[in-house]
């Protein structure tokens, strides 16, 4: 069997590995070894938190349309079986930053839901 130099091959994967390792910490930046099983951590991090970021966002928006709607004089599971009554297809995303940004247009959504619910 032929010997196999892998020069260029090794140095390669190696310097990506030490590329994706910048920035951290102590040996995990210097250490191929070290670095190779941190990069290999925070990937799997990245990935489950990706999915995470989501369900921390939808929880975040439950909040503030809460918060909004309870101001209002409504609860949240009145106001959002309102909305679905009227047929206004306004997502989470969209009402919660209308409860931050645009309390006066919040409360007249509260208004309609209301005379519907009541």
């Amino acid at each position: 069997m032929p010997r196999v130099k892998r020069g260029p091959r090794k140095k390669q994967r190696r310097a990506k590995i030490m590329k994706l390792a910048k920035g951290f910490w102590g040996a995990r930046s210097h250490n191929y070894r070290t670095a190779k099983e941190a990069v290999e951590k925070s990937l799997l991090y990245s990935y489950r938190d990706r999915r995470t970021r989501k369900r921390d966002f939808r929880r975040l928006w439950i909040i503030r349309i809460k918060a909004a709607a309870q101001s209002n004089g409504i609860n949240y599971s009145r106001f959002m079986h309102g909305l679905d009554q009227l047929n206004i297809e306004l997502d989470r995303k969209i009402l919660a930053d209308l409860a931050v940004n645009a309390p006066h247009t919040f409360g007249r959504l509260v208004e309609k839901v209301k005379e519907v619910t009541v």
